[in-house]
């Protein structure tokens, strides 16, 4: 079975807002470019297909944007080329090397988890929350920003119910981020 990773920036006090954090750099983007190398598919609620696309899809003419640095070029060809899942009601249809999810989302991703691969990969705040909640997420990676926002969207505003997670990984960057990657703790009784 697949693992599912859900992965997000967020400030120190959880605030997860795309633009709050730190700006990326050189190490950030070959830590996000390794990251989307690493999944099969990338799954996304409308909002974080629409944002991404808008952001990392190849133009038409194939030539990245003036405003895209050298370390942000393998991140946009890796998400560019990467399989998609777009969970969505209200989207008529997608492209982007993408599949439109539509009804029971919580079945479409236990089936898509069952296929063969290695890694599948979410982002964004409202399908994370909605996978978390039927106990679909089998990591937690949060790289944490040495920011405090104040106000914001946060990570997982709203989970029915608490979930314990145990440390698996630890990546400390020049900048003061920190990743931190994380797997529901086992149940003992």
């Amino acid at each position: 079975m697949r693992k599912l990773r859900y992965s997000i920036n967020i400030t120190l006090d959880g605030c997860c807002d795309h633009e709050a954090g730190l700006p990326p750099d050189e190490e950030s983007m070959r830590y996000w470019t390794a990251e989307m190398q690493r999944a099969d598919a990338l799954l996304f609620g409308r909002l974080t297909y629409e944002l991404m696309e808008s952001a990392w899809r190849r133009p038409a003419t194939g030539v990245w944007p003036e405003w895209m640095d050298g370390s942000e070029v393998p991140f946009a060809e890796a998400i560019d080329r990467a399989r998609k899942y777009v969970v969505s009601s209200t989207l008529s249809g997608v492209d982007w090397n993408a599949e439109l999810i539509r009804g029971d989302a919580g079945a479409a991703i236990r089936r898509i988890k069952q296929e063969p691969g290695e890694a599948l990969w979410v982002g964004g705040v409202t399908l994370p929350l909605a996978l978390a909640d039927r106990g679909l997420i089998d990591e937690y990676e949060f790289l944490v920003q040495p920011v405090l926002a104040g106000r914001g969207p946060t990570v997982l505003a709203g989970l029915r119910d608490r979930v314990r997670l145990e440390l698996v990984d630890r990546h400390e960057f020049r900048s003061g981020a920190v990743a931190l990657r994380y797997r529901p703790a086992s149940v003992t009784v």
